[in-house]
């Protein structure tokens, strides 16, 4: 098997644009056994019904690692590891921490120190600020955040890619 650079690659768009399936294939052309990290909650029934649906699309040649919030502290060195996803991940941390400020600390300090590794990294996330700005003020606080996250992730990123319909735009 071929020897990987450390690279960090930002999938985005908007919901069910088709980020997951892209990340997993790329996932998979560059490894034949990746890392799935899962960032997710399950908060209710039909939040249920789509992480089974995921789950059930990755084969075995995956090692899947649940993790709400302390991506670090698993060891993937040498790996190809997709992170799905950052929206996920970040609202682990609103809902916990509450306070925008404390949520970007922790996240900041969390990406880096799981960066740090030497690693192919593939972070998929949403693109929640292309439509309107909501009348809801704990929205509009997320919203900030999620902003904030991307905008900090796709500055650390070698790669950066926009997914709309399930078609892919590489955009840095």
């Amino acid at each position: 098997m071929m020897q990987l650079e450390k690279r960090i690659v930002l999938i985005t768009g908007g919901q069910r644009s088709g980020k997951s399936a892209f990340a997993e294939n790329m996932a998979l052309s560059l490894s034949s056994q990746p890392v799935y990290m899962a960032t997710s909650r399950i908060w209710d029934d039909d939040f249920a019904q789509r992480v089974k649906v995921h789950q059930e699309r990755r084969g075995p040649q995956w090692t899947n690692i649940e993790e709400e919030k302390e991506l670090s502290r698993h060891q993937v060195e040498g790996r190809v590891v997709l992170i799905d996803c950052c929206t996920l991940w970040a609202t682990n941390y609103f809902f916990d921490l509450k306070e925008i400020e404390q949520c970007k600390t922790a996240l900041k300090a969390e990406f880096d120190k799981l960066t740090e590794q030497s690693a192919y990294f593939i972070f998929v996330t949403n693109e929640i600020g292309l439509g309107g700005v909501s009348e809801n003020e704990l929205q509009r606080k997320f919203t900030d955040l999620q902003g904030w996250l991307n905008q900090y992730v796709a500055s650390k990123a070698n790669d950066v890619y926009f997914l709309i319909s399930g078609i892919s735009l590489k955009i840095k």
